[in-house]
């Protein structure tokens, strides 16, 4: 419960620090709606006599819609940062592990005193899943537990007129009536002006960057062995204290297991600011071109692109 707090790729971030793209409006406009519904989550002030009428009530949960690095979970963490404590923040698989570890009826117990959950990357791609997620949300709307969630909207499908926000109050049934629904247009900020893939490294480039004090160096095959040997939930302790990762012989992953896997570890990379330096296949081509028509496919263009990100920062 204690870990239950925004990464440290997001540890500092705020609505100050989210820079809106002038090209979209929508970035403006959900900062503002962010901001609303934070002021709308602070205790009540005292009582007086004369005073302004007070404004209908907000509802209870509020959804950031939007592609790719359009800063969606920017700003959830900047809601969490600025909601008053105690509070909860993680992603939609962080809160499946709890519910694992401490039961449904422990996991409502340890999170109903929370003011605040914040659901990052809500996850529509396995039903059972999603109806325990949606259980649990209703579960602690009825003990006055404000939400906010994201999740991601295929790279195609922008401009379409259809984002996520129908799968995902579709799914949540009962719980669609809560949230109101904030929908972020715009291009991924991660690669403004960067349209290509990181080229892939020349193997003496990766070696004498694994000489980085706290580096680590790996063949890219050991690498996918070992995610299968431990459980997902522990990739955040596999990285630890990791100040950037080697790759050599870099290959395009075409079983399903083994790419899923890969996603994972991708975002741990990510929220820890890890750089990524590799040789072989360009980590832009990393998943078969089947994955990105597949069911999974939001989660591996998600990966593509925090990968790239961590593979520009050492270029």
């Amino acid at each position: 419960m204690a870990g239950l707090q925004p990464p440290p790729h997001f540890g500092h971030v705020s609505f100050d620090s989210y820079v809106p793209d002038p090209y979209y409006v929508s970035q403006s406009a959900a900062v503002a709606a962010a901001r609303a519904f934070v002021e709308a989550s602070a205790p009540p002030v005292k009582r007086r006599l004369f005073r302004k009428a007070t404004p209908p009530e907000a509802r209870p949960g509020i959804y950031f819609d939007g592609g790719f690095g359009v800063g969606k979970t920017h700003l959830l963490a900047s809601v969490w940062h600025a909601a008053p404590a105690p509070k909860a923040f993680g992603t939609f698989v962080t809160y499946t592990h709890l519910v694992g570890a401490l039961g449904f009826a422990g996991a409502v117990e340890a999170l109903s005193d929370r003011t605040l959950v914040c659901i990052d990357e809500f996850e529509l791609d396995d039903p059972g899943d999603t109806v325990l997620m949606s259980s649990l949300l209703m579960a602690l709307t009825q003990r006055g537990v404000r939400l906010a969630a994201t999740s991601n909207t295929l790279p195609d499908a922008l401009g379409e007129g259809r984002f996520a926000a129908e799968d995902f109050l579709r799914e949540i049934q009962g719980l669609s009536a809560h949230f109101d629904v904030l929908r972020i247009e715009g291009v991924d900020y991660r690669h403004r002006g960067v349209p290509r893939a990181p080229r892939p490294r020349p193997v003496e480039e990766v070696l004498a960057a694994a000489q980085t004090p706290g580096a680590t160096l790996d063949r890219f095959d050991d690498v996918v062995s070992h995610l299968a040997q431990v459980h997902p939930s522990r990739y955040a302790q596999l990285i630890a204290g990791t100040a950037l990762v080697a790759w050599t012989d870099v290959r395009q992953l075409t079983d399903q297991s083994e790419a899923l896997r890969f996603v994972v570890l991708v975002d741990r990379l990510y929220d820890n600011d890890v750089p990524v330096v590799a040789s072989g296949e360009s980590v832009g081509h990393i998943f078969a071109p089947d994955m990105l028509k597949g069911g999974y496919r939001k989660k591996y263009f998600r990966a593509l692109s925090r990968l790239a990100a961590l593979a520009e920062a050492k270029a």
